[in-house]
């Protein structure tokens, strides 16, 4: 029986891992620029990504992240259309109320959703319309060209809007519990409040930009929980756990909208492929896919993806006993600014600077 029980709980956990992200919706009005900003960290079994324009005849073109596995390109798990509607979703463990199995079919919601939706309310309007059980269980996150930014907290019969223009703070974070789900459920209440955390200088600041997100976010090993951070510790080994970045983290985008007075296709999505502290950020707008970020037509793989996840083998190099859950923080960071990510780091930050952007 005690084999079982522990049997048990690490299929429970390897499923949880395979599925958890970080992500976040911010106003205009607490950016540099005044553009909201949709991002996501994604976590994910499958660490290869790449970036796709998809066009269909009679539907909205867009872009897209997918799993270089999907040929098809059938299942968006961040992406934005050319009438400035964007998307993604972090998977929910509190709010499924029923016993259907045919579930995770939140890639496929979000592809339509590119596809059919100019704005919020239009995302509304499918939930709404979709047959049901949709087959998901996820928060899903979207913003519009006109101002509005949501959180739908959806299951397969029914959802929650938490509009970020509701709030006083002016923005929301999602991990892998829903707020409106059963309370004490679900996972990342700890990888929530690190994101806090790290995000309260720029939002007291109003000083919010992408580079926030994917640079400092997605690259930081603070640990809300016993308020360490651990790039400036001493210590070489760190057990990979409750960071924003994980060892199954496989992207990081932060999705730029526009304001009012700009066009929809201004919006810039800001895309680490790969385990995102060995990164390096490439702007995507909806009609221009950097090639690093494409599938090559031999091998289906994106170049910035894996060069992103052969340095991390150098992160987490051990294949002894469970040392996949072992980092080697110095290797990412050191006191000569060496270390993978602070080169990674720099690299990003020239590339935002060359489109006005600056981290403070």
């Amino acid at each position: 029986m005690k084999c079982r029980v522990l049997l048990l709980f690490f299929i429970v956990v390897s499923v949880l891992e395979a599925a958890a992200c970080t992500s976040a919706i911010v106003s205009g009005k607490l950016t540099s620029n005044g553009r909201p900003i949709l991002w996501k960290h994604r976590d994910t079994s499958d660490l290869n990504n790449k970036v796709a324009r998809i066009e269909n005849d009679g539907k909205i073109p867009f872009v897209a992240l997918f799993n270089s596995s999907d040929k098809e390109c059938r299942e968006a798990w961040i992406g934005m259309n050319e009438s400035g509607f964007a998307i993604m979703n972090t998977a929910s463990y509190n709010l499924k109320n029923d016993t259907v199995s045919d579930m995770d079919k939140e890639g496929l919601l979000m592809s339509i959703a590119l596809s059919e939706c100019r704005t919020v309310d239009d995302f509304a309007t499918l939930l709404d319309s979709l047959p049901k059980p949709l087959g998901v269980e996820a928060n899903f996150g979207v913003i519009d060209a006109y101002g509005s930014a949501a959180y739908f907290e959806t299951n397969n019969w029914e959802y929650e809007r938490f509009n970020v223009d509701d709030t006083e703070e002016g923005y929301l974070i999602r991990t892998n519990y829903s707020k409106s789900g059963r309370k004490g459920e679900g996972y990342g209440y700890i990888r929530e409040q690190n994101a806090e955390r790290l995000l309260a200088p720029y939002i007291a600041n109003h000083s919010v930009t992408p580079a926030v997100f994917t640079e400092v976010l997605s690259r930081s090993f603070y640990h809300s929980l016993i308020d360490k951070d651990f790039e400036h510790d001493t210590v070489e080994w760190v057990v990979d756990r409750d960071f924003i970045p994980r060892r199954i983290s496989s992207a990081s985008v932060a999705i730029e909208g526009v304001v009012a007075s700009e066009n929809a296709t201004d919006a810039v999505m800001w895309t680490v492929l790969g385990y995102p502290p060995c990164g390096i950020v490439y702007p995507v707008t909806v009609d221009s896919v950097p090639e690093e970020l494409q599938a090559d037509p031999q091998t289906g793989m994106a170049s910035a993806c894996d060069r992103a996840n052969a340095l991390k083998s150098e992160v987490f190099p051990m294949e002894k006993d469970n040392g996949e859950n072992y980092l080697n923080i110095n290797a990412l960071f050191n006191e000569e600014g060496t270390g993978i990510s602070q080169k990674c780091k720099e690299k990003s930050i020239n590339i935002y600077r060359e489109r006005g952007i600056v981290l403070r």
